[in-house]
């Protein structure tokens, strides 16, 4: 690791936003962790694990597009604020309903369903806000893989603490801590000091800049590539994680302790590979990693699934969530560095669409699956899709490297008649 790793420090706009952020994704991490437990516990369905993380993710999905629109059209420094404010109430409503011990399943459900549609809006701003804040443009792959590293290192601690928490203090405190936590990202968001905001006329209606957005999608192969196979990976693999609650309290009979320790191992490892993500040198070729870490993650993915001890599982499982942070890190930055900056809230609404939107999905499919062949045949399944999706990577990453070689070739070819022509 060098000074490299942290060169988007130098803003003090990032800054703040990251020890902000920080703060308040232990609590949000604590809250995820204790929602799936209460679920669990007093369903004991596998099933309703899925629907819980549906009603979370499906909402975001539905309205993302909205949410890229109104992160393009205004001020998203104003709109982040009010995605957090919103969040802290939704927060504190469930700190209130446990509380008073007198919930059934869908008010969690609904009181998720309003974070998921608050989530539509919060990440295109929070993410095209980001490009904003570092001072330096050429910090910017740094800036999302140090993002990255801060959401893992909030899922390697909340999970955790959340399991501590709900054991000794109840469930109730998650709830309430993370409801406090939204004050520290708040207050960094009122102490910067960005640019501005300058508002620019629109012509087109909303659907018109949908459809703009999805056809400057369509003109972007590179792009359009990244976010099919970020799709895919959402649907298919990265759901696995509303497993975990089973392999915690039925496959190694654990406690909520136990949930949060092998949810604090998938953030351990997620954290290590946003940190090499952070570390790589300036012209990496990022798709080449992706396609190899794709590979790890799967690999991970088909040992845990059949690991016959708890601590042996706990090594495998951090080592998918390593090749995993590259799905969610990498796709981000091939897109926040290519896109045009007037799109870039779309796209970035198609981004949240294709991880947000299939996840949720994902989880019902994989939910229900594992009850007819098994929790350990599911997550198996899922690690030979992740190698699948690694082969495509790989083929396509061939196939652009042929196209360059002939536009090399044919360039060269130009250069040799040129002289030529030049003589008539």
């Amino acid at each position: 690791m060098n000074i490299s790793t942290f060169s988007a420090f130098r803003g003090r706009n990032y800054r703040l936003f990251f020890v902000g952020q920080s703060v308040s994704l232990i609590g949000t991490w604590m809250q995820k962790t204790a929602v799936s437990w209460v679920i669990y516990t007093m369903t004991h369905s596998k099933f309703m694990l899925g629907v819980s993380l549906f009603a979370t993710m499906f909402p975001s999905f539905l309205f993302s597009f909205i949410g890229g629109v109104v992160a393009d059209r205004y001020d998203r420094y104003k709109l982040l604020l009010l995605t957090q404010i919103v969040s802290m109430v939704q927060a504190l409503l469930l700190t209130v309903l446990i509380f008073f011990n007198h919930y059934q399943v869908w008010e969690i459900l609904a009181l998720s369903v309003l974070l998921g549609i608050v989530n539509a809006f919060d990440v295109p701003a929070r993410q095209s806000l980001v490009y904003e804040m570092v001072d330096d443009k050429k910090d910017l792959p740094n800036a999302l893989a140090l993002n990255s590293s801060m959401v893992n290192l909030s899922r390697l601690i909340g999970p955790g603490i959340a399991g501590i928490a709900i054991e000794k203090l109840g469930d109730d405190v998650c709830f309430g801590l993370n409801a406090l936590s939204f004050v520290a990202v708040i207050a960094s968001l009122l102490l910067m000091k960005l640019p501005r905001f300058v508002g620019r006329k629109h012509n087109k209606n909303v659907f018109q800049e949908l459809r703009e957005g999805f056809q400057y999608v369509k003109k972007t192969p590179s792009i359009a590539f990244v976010l099919g196979m970020l799709a895919l990976m959402s649907f298919m693999v990265l759901p696995f994680s509303t497993l975990i609650p089973v392999y915690a309290k039925d496959i190694f009979n654990g406690t909520a302790s136990t949930f949060g320790v092998i949810d604090s191992a998938i953030g351990l490892g997620a954290f290590a590979g946003a940190i090499f993500l952070a570390s790589l040198k300036p012209g990496t070729d990022l798709k080449r990693v992706l396609a190899i870490n794709t590979f790890v993650f799967g690999l991970g993915l088909i040992l845990f699934s059949y690991a016959p001890y708890y601590p042996l599982a706990l090594v495998v499982i951090t080592i998918a969530a390593f090749g995993m942070m590259s799905q969610i890190t990498i796709s981000n930055t091939i897109i926040q560095t290519t896109v045009d900056p007037a799109m870039r809230g779309r796209v970035i609404s198609l981004y949240a669409m294709a991880f947000f939107g299939m996840q949720p999905v994902g989880g019902l499919l994989v939910g229900s699956l594992s009850q007819y062949i098994g929790v350990r045949n599911t997550v198996l399944g899922e690690g030979f899709v992740a190698l699948m999706v690694g082969v495509l990577h790989l083929r396509f990453l061939s196939k652009n490297r042929r196209k360059e070689e002939a536009a090399m070739a044919r360039v060269a070819d130009t250069a040799v008649e040129t002289p030529v022509e030049a003589g008539f």
